[in-house]
């Protein structure tokens, strides 16, 4: 008998004090992930070497309520992994701040007639963003102030994706057509007022697809912009109207020019002089002035008539957007890494690309707490691998340029969660 009550309490001696051990260890654990080893690129703060990024610990769910997003804990040399709830081993990749894709589609709807606004062109976010490194979009121009509501209750309040918005000029958005030519449908004053009263998710205004050598749409766009001191992007449409008129009388530093290297002389003027393939010395002007020059590469705006002379000069564009829509992605844009793959082929250093799709773009949308790895910061982060081989890369008129190095997204974070893993770098190893 007093052996049995000997082995019972010896047995609950010890499992109390394994109990006890696990409890000590769990305090310990203070920081939520630690990402190991990785070349860590961050703009804003210009960290460019190995370094170890940890997060804060996620605290739970609650129904009802929204997700807290656990923030930037720490970055240094080398932060210790028992500390940590999950560890990421990405020694040999690149670590950036979670990308941001400041052209996009993706005012998702039913209707095959509604083009980019509630329309099936546009793509669901999620299903195109994580995978790519992307935890921000912004959708350009999909809605107007008629339609947001819609957009925000089916596409904004239901992404994991981090969904904001740049509202249309027209009041209907970007359902293609006579839609867009109806002067009638831009109302300054509306778009605004639609802007600060949604100030969480709207960071400016689009103007798209305008046929005639008309200003009023412009006009009526960046006075939206001044009203609600938010920035317009600008696709200049078929107007063949002067770009240096655009840059100067029209926008302010700060304006989107997108489809920057798109080449179709006749019905939208270059940024190159096509017949000596320089950069027009006012483009380069504009651009030292504050003007954000965007690649919008999409299905008919990116062209290696433009690029590659552009490049060559050192003209590099300020953001990546990628104008992501149902026939881009299957088309020689793909995705955010394979843009990236594109401007690296053609001379673009790595540290630029990088900005180009996070710090920048978090300015340019005056939302300064995205985009850096900053301690304090959303822990939203990127996790790339670089892939070694022959490659190659097209503009969307077919046109083939040779590469040996392409990106791929390995991991992703959002909000201090893993919401992407392609090769189960976050997950422990399986004990057989």
């Amino acid at each position: 008998m007093y052996r049995l009550f000997f082995v019972c309490f010896l047995t609950l001696t010890v499992s109390g004090f394994e109990v006890y051990s696990q409890s000590l260890a769990a305090k310990k654990r203070i920081y939520g992930i630690v990402i190991k080893g990785g070349h860590v690129i961050d703009p804003k703060n210009n960290i460019n070497e190995v370094m170890d990024i940890a997060t804060e610990i996620a605290p739970p769910s609650i129904e009802g309520q929204p997700a807290v997003e656990p923030k930037i804990a720490l970055i240094a040399k080398n932060i210790d992994t028992a500390l940590a709830l999950q560890v990421v081993n990405a020694k040999g990749m690149y670590v950036s701040p979670g990308l941001i894709d400041i052209h996009t589609h993706v005012f998702y709807g039913h209707s095959k007639s509604d083009y980019l606004s509630n329309g099936s062109i546009a793509v669901i976010p999620d299903s195109y963003t994580f995978r790519t490194g992307v935890t921000t979009v912004v959708d350009a121009g999909g809605a107007g102030w008629k339609s947001f509501q819609t957009f925000k209750k089916n596409i904004i309040d239901i992404s994991a994706t981090r969904v904001l918005s740049m509202l249309n000029i027209v009041g209907e958005g970007m359902r293609g057509g006579e839609y867009e030519q109806n002067i009638g449908d831009m109302d300054s004053e509306k778009t605004a007022a639609a802007a600060l009263e949604n100030k969480e998710h709207v960071v400016g205004f689009k103007l798209a697809h305008f046929g005639k050598a008309d200003w009023t749409p412009v006009e009526r766009l960046t006075k939206a912009g001044r009203i609600a001191d938010i920035p317009v992007m600008v696709d200049f449409g078929s107007g063949n109207q002067s770009l240096e008129e655009l840059f100067f009388k029209y926008l302010r530093p700060g304006d989107i020019y997108t489809h920057s290297f798109c080449y179709v002389p006749g019905v939208r003027e270059p940024i190159i002089d096509t017949e000596t393939k320089l950069i027009k010395p006012f483009v380069r002007k504009a651009q030292q002035s504050g003007l954000i020059f965007d690649i919008g590469f999409g299905s008919g705006s990116f062209d290696y008539r433009t690029a590659i002379p552009a490049m060559k000069q050192g003209f590099y564009p300020n953001t990546l957007g990628t104008d992501l829509h149902a026939s881009s992605i299957n088309g020689a844009m793909k995705d955010q890494m394979n843009v990236f793959s594109v401007f690296l082929a053609m001379g673009m250093d790595i540290p630029s690309i990088i900005k180009a799709a996070t710090w920048t773009p978090a300015l340019t949308i005056k939302r300064p707490e995205l985009g850096n790895l900053s301690k304090g910061a959303i822990a939203d982060i990127t996790v790339i691998s670089m892939r070694e081989g022959d490659f190659g890369f097209k503009d969307i008129v077919g046109n083939r340029q040779e590469g040996k190095r392409r990106f791929e997204c390995q991991l992703t974070i959002k909000g201090g969660r893993v919401v992407y893993d392609l090769n189960a770098i976050s997950s422990k190893p399986h004990l057989q």
